[in-house]
């Protein structure tokens, strides 16, 4: 597991574009039959994945969490970006279409990811935060979404929101997640943007051509970063940055966060006029 720490809002400001990726971006994602995980300090976030295809893949814990199992004290949020699989969770086989979620809550120990057909291997997405409590696994089909609408094609940013982990629709300690797609020929994300100093966020790009690429816009509100983002690729956003993003064509992007405030609506709105 490869361990990142990231910059404070002052060191941040003289990275250059290879210290920024280096700190923010986290590429080298889905690779084939192998488990890929990152931790960064903040928050104690965990973001990785799992591509089985030719064998199934097992979450075990790494020598860095000193834990005796992966969810010990954590739980876990998967979505499936790719083709049919399934998480098993102690036992038990829980199949996931593309864009379908599973909660899997603290105390679970044997956790294996399994694709259906090897020519089109699932795709899991892990998205993991400390947890305080034991809650249960929760399968979230598309079917089962919080769906939302917003945007407008005259502001090239019409959308919708699908929210898949949250309050009143599944249990967890501090995980939400779910993902957004953007309509056709709308290609702005998050913009206007915001902040929440009480939770990180962590943004995975998906469904991208081989060509296309996201300019995803982070730091302070005053004095804003990009960094050009490519298909399977994420971004780690600290309390204190914005999150948003622009792109070449379409494509959908999973949004996750953890931290004190579970509200999805917990958001410090930045005014486009105070965006520099």
């Amino acid at each position: 597991m490869e361990l990142r720490y990231l910059p404070d809002p002052v060191r941040y400001k003289g990275m250059n574009t290879g210290d920024l990726r280096a700190a923010f971006l986290l590429d080298g994602l889905f690779r084939p039959d192998s488990v890929v995980l990152s931790y960064f300090e903040v928050d104690r976030t965990i973001a990785g994945s799992a591509v089985p295809v030719k064998k199934s893949l097992r979450l075990e814990a790494p020598k860095e969490m000193t834990g005796a199992f992966f969810a010990e004290r954590r739980e876990i949020g998967i979505l499936n970006i790719g083709g049919p699989g399934a998480v098993n969770v102690d036992g038990i086989s829980n199949k996931l279409g593309k864009k379908e979620a599973l909660y899997i809550g603290r105390g679970s120990r044997e956790i294996e990811f399994a694709s259906d057909k090897s020519a089109e291997p699932a795709r899991f997405y892990i998205l993991s935060y400390p947890a305080h409590k034991e809650y249960p696994v929760r399968k979230v089909s598309r079917a089962d979404a919080e769906s939302q609408k917003l945007g407008s094609p005259e502001s090239a940013n019409q959308r919708t929101i699908h929210k898949l982990i949250l309050p009143g629709k599944v249990q967890t300690c501090q995980l939400v997640m779910g993902f957004t797609e953007l309509a056709a020929g709308s290609v702005w994300n998050t913009m206007p943007p915001h902040t929440h100093d009480r939770r990180n966020e962590v943004y995975l790009y998906f469904d991208m051509d081989e060509n296309t690429r996201v300019f995803h816009l982070f730091g302070l509100p005053q004095e804003t970063r990009h960094l050009v983002v490519s298909n399977g690729q994420a971004v780690v956003s600290p309390s204190w940055s914005i999150h948003s993003g622009v792109g070449t064509g379409a494509y959908t992007f999973c949004w996750g966060m953890g931290g004190e405030n579970q509200e999805f609506s917990d958001m410090d709105a930045v005014g486009m006029g105070d965006i520099r």
